[in-house]
């Protein structure tokens, strides 16, 4: 079993950045992905961006490229979440995901952080 541990979050004016770290434990073998999903209230958990720990190979919800970026430290086991150009409408709870597909939907990924939540103000 995997664990995931998000730290990073917190209250950021709108323009800003902030970056999301996630931290992997246990065990888990060639193929796993890691990714980002988030949910506001009352809306459906959303999938934000996802990468695979070998190779590198990166995947983002389209509405997101160029803001956020995703990458990792494979030596360190960590996934950071980089997000620039914050806009109010990016406030929600941020959860780090694992798993072996890399999907937008978040049924797909079999490990799951506690979350963080990041807020945006106008």
């Amino acid at each position: 079993q995997v664990q995931l541990v998000e730290s990073g979050g917190g209250l950021v004016q709108a323009g800003g950045s902030l970056r999301l770290s996630c931290a992997a434990s246990g065990r888990f073998f060639s193929g796993y992905a890691m990714g980002w999903f988030r949910q506001a209230p009352g809306k459906e958990r959303e999938f934000v961006a996802a990468i695979r720990w070998i190779g590198g190979s990166t995947y983002y919800a389209d509405s997101l490229k160029g803001r956020f970026t995703i990458s990792r430290d494979n030596a360190k086991l960590l996934v950071y979440l980089q997000m620039d150009s914050l806009k109010p409408e990016d406030t929600a709870v941020y959860y780090c995901a694992g798993g072996y597909y890399i999907t937008t939907h978040p049924t797909d990924f079999t490990d799951w952080g506690q979350g963080t939540q990041v807020t945006v103000s106008s």
